[in-house]
């Protein structure tokens, strides 16, 4: 398996959760966002959730849907991709509340006493009081990793002095669960159009570095979940790797993946 931190690199997994707007609003999709604090990693910048890989993220008793072969393949890496689909569950249940996971039977739809009893170990898993893995098993929940779509690799610049080797996943919102972001490693999160965020960035409302950017560029192109979706199944979504992109700290999609087969943009 990949170390978990080489140097000044460390290992880490983000999420993008999109949802369809509003019928009222017309077509387009939603993706939520939070603003990060003044301090920390990426201070003042708006991102979407995520963070670094642990070695407790090593459970592939918990992905039963995908084997570690599977997911190490669709990364190009030899062994251990499982864990970047954990890690990314559990940042997105610790960041936003939003559960990617099922129940013995499959289900991913929980009845409002158990989502209670969630939201609950939720403050208990950002306090250490619980592990993401014994909150799954006490719960009887899996990972639900076939809702989670590999999306793209990036590598903060040398210039910065803390660095991450981060892989981007979509993910469609689950029916019945509420995005709310966590105020103790964030000071808010709210759904937005990705051309708005956009817009935002230009208006010098926010700040994003380039790997959001280029992922909200590419969102703005879907007009529904279930078309995104179809695309980055089927990586038609891949931009061409360039030396531009590349100083950006853009990676390719996987070993072997041709810039022939990239036609995103």
């Amino acid at each position: 398996m990949e170390p978990l931190q080489r140097e000044n690199i460390r290992l880490a997994a983000t999420v993008m959760i999109v949802r369809d707007k509003p019928a009222s609003s017309g077509s387009g999709i939603e993706v939520f966002m939070m603003k990060r604090p003044g301090k920390g990693d990426f201070p003042d910048l708006h991102v979407f959730p995520g963070g670094k890989v642990e070695t407790s993220d090593w459970q592939p008793q918990l992905c039963p849907d995908m084997t570690d072969v599977e997911a190490s393949e669709r990364l190009g890496i030899a062994a251990g991709g499982l864990r970047y689909w954990m890690a990314v569950a559990r940042e997105c249940f610790e960041e936003c509340g939003v559960l990617l996971a099922r129940d013995r039977l499959g289900a991913m739809g929980f009845a409002d006493t158990q989502r209670a009893a969630l939201q609950l170990a939720r403050q208990q898993l950002l306090k250490d009081e619980v592990s993401w893995h014994g909150l799954l098993q006490a719960s009887e929940l899996t990972v639900a990793v076939d809702r989670l779509v590999y999306f793209s690799h990036w590598i903060t610049p040398p210039s910065v002095p803390r660095r991450f080797d981060t892989r981007f996943f979509l993910a469609a919102l689950p029916e019945g669960e509420v995005a709310i972001a966590d105020t103790q490693e964030t000071i808010a999160g709210e759904w937005v159009e990705p051309g708005e965020a956009l817009a935002k960035q230009v208006a010098g409302e926010w700040l994003m570095i380039d790997p959001t950017l280029r992922s909200l560029e590419t969102l703005a192109a879907y007009t529904s979940v279930e078309e995104a979706l179809t695309e980055v199944r089927a990586e038609r979504h891949v931009r061409a790797w360039t030396p531009q992109l590349g100083s950006q700290g853009m990676q390719p999609f996987r070993p072997g993946f041709s810039n022939d087969e990239a036609t995103g943009t």
